[in-house]
């Protein structure tokens, strides 16, 4: 029996580059680490902690993992716990952390199985400039359109999208194309380390997997506020964090808070995974 499961997905790669860093520190600090599929049949009960980290498939089997992590959390201590696990699992968050009054990019979110008119009252919500349209559940940006608020594709897409489930409609923010996103970990609530995600020519979208890249970022006294804002607005505290931030004009706002799987980019600060151990090991009884 180990001490620690670290999830994946069942079509997943085990051996994440991150997962090997964070797994070599809780070992410096006399930790055993096993890493298994979240929807392994295992007994979940032997394990004093189980770490949700890269179940990267979770979106497209959403009720299954709710329901995984329900019944999971009753059997050992999990994180993130279950309850920001089911809230972040819907991105209808952002609609409330800006109704909490945290900064967000502003969104529009749009019911399955919306009306015509519905839908055409969220794509003119912010104007005729360009806007992104997206699934409420999803990942990496998968069924995500940039299109101007007027285009048929616009409608068509949000149509389709909303036949299968909830989507989001958010105005594409310009500062994406010149500075990108940056991102913030947090341990325990605690801000670790930053970096900036920028997409490549003529993309706007910043995933690696779509040409981006990534940079080291210091982030000012406005991101780690709005970061700390949005966090304060989670249901419960958490074991890690990414807040993604976007610039507009009145300053930083949340693009996404990643709460469930998020790359940390440990390798961009030294002591990043040692930081994470820690909490973990913490958690434990074993800091």
């Amino acid at each position: 029996m180990a001490d620690i499961a670290l999830l994946t997905g069942r079509t997943m790669p085990r051996e994440v580059p991150e997962n090997g860093l964070l797994v070599a520190e809780l070992a410096r600090l006399g930790l055993t680490v096993e890493i298994h599929p979240w929807d392994e049949p295992l007994d979940w009960g032997q394990y004093g902690l189980a770490v949700v980290r890269t179940t990267w498939d979770y979106w497209a089997r959403r009720e299954e993992f709710t329901a995984w992590a329900e019944r999971t959390a009753k059997l050992t201590t999990l994180r993130n716990p279950v309850e920001v696990l089911l809230w972040n699992s819907h991105k209808g968050y952002l609609v409330e952390l800006a109704a909490a009054g945290v900064p967000v990019l502003p969104t529009r979110l749009v019911p399955r199985g919306a009306s015509d008119t519905e839908r055409a009252r969220a794509l003119v919500a912010f104007g005729a400039g360009e806007v992104v349209l997206k699934p409420a559940v999803s990942a990496g940006a998968r069924g995500a359109l940039r299109s101007f608020a007027d285009d048929r594709a616009a409608a068509a897409h949000l149509a389709e999208l909303t036949g299968h489930g909830d989507a989001l409609v958010q105005p594409f923010a310009e500062s994406v194309l010149a500075r990108g996103e940056t991102s913030l970990v947090h341990f325990d609530g605690t801000f670790s380390h930053a970096v900036r995600k920028v997409p490549a020519a003529g993309e706007y979208r910043i995933h690696l997997h779509h040409g981006g890249s990534v940079q080291p970022h210091t982030p000012d006294a406005a991101e780690l506020a709005v970061a700390a804002a949005a966090l304060a607005a989670a249901p419960a505290a958490t074991s890690y964090a990414r807040v993604d931030l976007v610039q507009l004009p009145d300053g930083p706002a949340v693009m996404e808070l990643e709460l469930i799987e998020p790359e940390l980019f440990l390798a961009a600060d030294p002591e990043a995974a040692g930081r994470y151990a820690g909490v973990l090991a913490d958690l434990l009884g074993r800091g």
